[in-house]
Parts: C-alpha cells; structure tokens; sequence
C-alpha cells in the first residue's frame, strides 16, 4: 500500500462550518496489532441548521504511521506519512477500540 502524506491540524482551534462548526481536540496513535494508527478525536455541533439542533463526537482515522512528522508544508505545518487502513475487519476493531475508548459517536476512514 502506498503511503499517504498527512498535514497535522493545529488542535482546539474552532472551525465554522455552514451547519455549525467543530473542534479539532487531540491527536493520538492508537496501539493496534504491532502498529500505530493516527487517530484524530473532535467534537461537532450543529446549531445553525435549518433543521434543528445537535452535536457529536468523532474521530478520523488517516491511518497507519509510517513516519511521524518527517516532513514540513511551506507554511510549517507538520507532516507524516500513513497507509490507509483497508482491512474492514481491521476497521471495525479499530472504530469499537475508539467508541469504547474516547466516547466517539462516529469513525471515518481515509
């Protein structure tokens, strides 16, 4: 599998979006089967929506580490580099880990 850059996000910095808005809050690498998987824990709420109200907490998922932060962006922003996490029963031990573990409603995968 081919490797794919990641730029890291700064953290706690609100985000607006249409619906509402979100919050980036913590980067973690997961302890998964003799590997590290980045994982990216937020929190949305949707208050601006035409219909109604809620919120959620969410956790995306770049990947398998395969450098921590080896590079920059122009702008300075760190960068690793990931493989997608493919393997849907690998996906599905991973969302469990993370629903259980950070009180996460949704998991998205790259």
């Amino acid at each position: 599998m081919l490797a794919q850059s990641y730029v890291h996000q700064p953290l706690g910095q609100e985000v607006e979006a249409i619906a509402g808005r979100y919050v980036l809050e913590k980067e973690l690498r997961l302890n998964f089967q003799g590997r590290e998987v980045l994982c990216l824990i937020g929190h949305a709420a949707f208050d601006t929506a035409c219909c109604g109200a809620g919120g959620c907490g969410y956790a995306i998922v770049p990947g398998f580490v395969r450098q921590w932060k080896s590079g920059k962006t122009p702008a300075g922003e760190a960068v690793s580099e990931v493989e997608p996490v493919e393997d849907e029963t690998m996906r599905s031990e991973i969302e469990l880990r993370l629903k259980s573990e950070e009180q996460v409603h949704q998991v998205n995968f790259w």
